[in-house]
């Protein structure tokens, strides 16, 4: 199994984060958290392991079906128990390469973990873990790694005691951005950076014909540039296909008079980039240039919010105002309204990035320097089958400058 972390982050990093998160959650009750499990793509085949990246801020480990147990000042990992023809087709467990890359020196096996925790539970009225997601999240329409419902029906089988969440706590450790962290994103971003400039260059887009041509050539700069390659499935169309926002298809032919866009993030020591852009195969038209020029005004508004103090919820509002005058000078609206504004710009501004390109971290508190967010706003008219997504990464910082476009580097230019 490809361990898609890299080494820049050692055993200090991943046992600094424990003790900040012991510190932030003060209780005496055993934390218990879980790595994700593999899911079945077909038959006995499994998809390719991506580990819960909270379980992995934590202990560095890229593993499916570990516990982490922290327990007064104690903390030990639970393997689960293999068998012969498990380990022949996808190794033993390596304890000792565990033990380096967590700083954890208790390590035991599935019967003897569980044996030592069970005990503790039935002495302890509560637990601290992460609160497992809804089997299915039907806005999405996707279905959810169950180990963290897994890990919580075993607790509850083991002793009667009370779930104490811990989302709060580790969505306020991780969306505070340490220096290694930052070092990673901005090696991501660069290698995205690189990748859109290569791919978009007119000498490359000219031979082009179909829009995973483009892909295929931005996934080949990624792995070449010393990414793991996307840290999301990547987003690459043109024409009215633009104005789905994540369409994924990718098997549209290219036309010189429409535009296209990329969406697209490369993933370094498991951090991800965001950017988007939009180009012109030639010279755009009058219309492409307008819609394009207004997302840029727009961008540039957004940015200008984004700084130490600012609650989310109010700098959308802010954003969504501004962008209604740029769609009523554009003719696509009469009246600024929330119901007008969104049938053309039905998406939020900001997300946080990190370890998930939708990082996780808390949109009722203000901003703080060390955040990283997006600013992505984009305009989408099907009726006229041109969609326009200009998409940075910024740090918040704590200068006079309020923040830093990590992802300045990359033009904004339309052709």
């Amino acid at each position: 199994m490809d361990n898609q972390f890299d080494t820049d982050f050692d055993a200090e990093f991943f046992a600094g984060n424990r003790a900040r998160l012991r510190q932030l959650f003060t209780g005496t009750a055993p934390i218990v958290l879980t790595a994700n499990g593999l899911l079945q793509r077909s038959g006995d085949n499994a998809y390719k392991f991506k580990q819960d990246p909270s379980f992995w801020y934590f202990t560095g480990i890229d593993q499916p079906d570990i516990l982490l147990v922290m327990d007064k000042g104690k903390e030990y990992l639970i393997v689960p128990q293999r068998d012969t023809v498990r380990e022949a087709f996808d190794g033993a467990v390596d304890v000792e390469a565990l033990t380096r890359r967590s700083g954890i020196e208790t390590v035991l096996d599935e019967k003897a973990g569980w044996k030592q925790l069970a005990g503790r539970l039935r002495r302890a009225k509560y637990v601290a873990t992460i609160a497992p997601a809804a089997p299915y999240i039907e806005q999405m329409g996707l279905y959810t790694n169950p180990a963290r419902a897994m890990l919580l029906r075993r607790v509850k089988e083991s002793a009667e005691v009370e779930l104490l969440d811990l989302r709060d706590h580790v969505s306020r450790l991780r969306s505070l951005k340490q220096p290694a962290e930052l070092t990673a994103i901005q090696r991501a971003i660069d290698i995205t950076n690189d990748g859109i400039k290569y791919v978009t260059a007119k000498s490359r887009l000219a031979k082009y014909a179909f829009e995973y041509e483009v892909e295929a050539d931005l996934t080949r700069q990624f792995r070449r540039d010393g990414s793991a390659g996307h840290a999301f499935e990547p987003i690459i169309v043109s024409g009215e296909r633009a104005c789905t926002l994540h369409n994924l298809s990718m098997n549209g032919r290219l036309s010189a008079d429409e535009l296209l866009q990329l969406d697209v993030g490369a993933e370094v020591n498991g951090y991800a980039a965001d950017i988007s852009r939009s180009v012109s195969f030639g010279q755009p038209s009058s219309r492409q240039q307008a819609v394009h020029a207004a997302v840029c005004e727009v961008q540039d508004f957004a940015l200008n919010l984004l700084k130490p103090g600012v609650i989310l919820a109010d700098y959308e509002k802010a954003v969504e105002a501004f962008m209604g005058e740029k769609l009523r000078e554009l003719g696509l609206i009469r009246s600024i309204s929330r119901e007008e504004v969104r049938r053309y710009y039905p998406h939020a501004t900001s997300h946080f990035l990190g370890l998930d390109v939708h990082d996780i971290g808390d949109y009722r508190q203000p901003l703080e320097a060390g955040m990283v967010l997006t600013c992505e706003p984009g305009i989408y008219i099907p009726e006229e089958g041109l969609g326009v997504r200009i998409e940075d990464d910024i740090l918040i910082t704590a200068d006079n400058n309020h923040n830093q476009n990590l992802s300045h580097r990359l033009s904004r230019e339309l052709c």
